[in-house]
């Protein structure tokens, strides 16, 4: 007579979480994000292990891991040889600035000096509400910058924030922060930014622009509109940024 195999069922796996017909690790993986969303391992902290998160789970060691695998895939965890498997947060060098793709055409891609020129509370204007999933007539935080390296302009940004998670935000906090500004975000407002889509285009430099950039105007830039959204597929920043490439380059990673 043969031995009856038994079939692993998570615990806590509700409809609402998934279709049914999902992978069984894809299952996990959706548990472990709703715990991370939750707040229940903050970022730069320690998951439990692999057979911690088997048994709680009543699965296999072997779907746990290929949950974190595509966890760590996506940047939400961070898997460290001998340690274990850590809450990605933007504080990490490797990854503070994966969010921003210009790279000088010497050198190395660090990171570059920051200039605030703006950060107050207005109406949302319509398309920022759009973008955001804002209510008509909810504020929105509205914050301009510019990104130097060597002492001269390369970024300039329109940053929009939704009001309610960033309430506090100002100039001076933006300031005195030395970190990442996902960073800020991350550790005093409880935002990830998760994951984020970009347009890019052409454009030329207008009279304003072209003042805070140092550039003649009419000066090719380019113009990269970014949204970025945290758990739960939440738009929470919409970044228009313009970009002086004379001697940068727009860098992307293809798989």
């Amino acid at each position: 007579m043969s031995a009856t195999v038994p079939t692993e069922t998570p615990v806590a796996v509700h409809a609402s979480e998934g279709p049914a017909f999902s992978p069984l690790y894809q299952q996990i993986k959706a548990l472990l994000v709703k715990s991370l969303q939750g707040g229940e391992w903050k970022p730069g902290e320690a998951i439990p292990s692999e057979l911690e998160l088997a048994a709680r789970f009543r699965v296999s060691q072997g779907t746990v891991r290929k949950a974190i695998d595509e966890l760590a895939t996506d940047n939400l965890l961070v898997r460290r040889q001998g340690k274990g498997t850590y809450v990605a947060t933007h504080a990490e060098e490797n990854i503070q600035y994966r969010f921003l793709r210009l790279a000088p055409d010497e050198g190395p891609a660090t990171g570059m000096a920051r200039s605030f020129l703006d950060c107050r509370r207005i109406r949302a204007p319509a398309d920022v509400a759009r973008a955001l999933d804002l209510k008509s007539g909810d504020s929105a935080v509205l914050v301009r910058r510019t990104l130097s390296r060597n002492e001269r302009p390369v970024v300039l940004d329109e940053i929009w924030l939704p009001a309610g998670p960033f309430k506090g935000l100002t100039a001076e906090r933006l300031s005195q922060y030395a970190g990442p500004m996902y960073g800020l975000f991350e550790s005093e407002f409880g935002v990830r930014m998760i994951r984020a889509e970009e347009k890019i285009r052409a454009v030329v430099a207008d009279a304003s622009s072209a003042a805070l950039l140092q550039v003649p105007e009419g000066s090719p830039l380019l113009s990269v509109e970014r949204l970025a959204h945290t758990y739960g597929d939440k738009p929470v920043e919409l970044r228009r940024g313009l970009y002086n490439t004379a001697s940068h380059f727009y860098r992307n990673e293809l798989n």
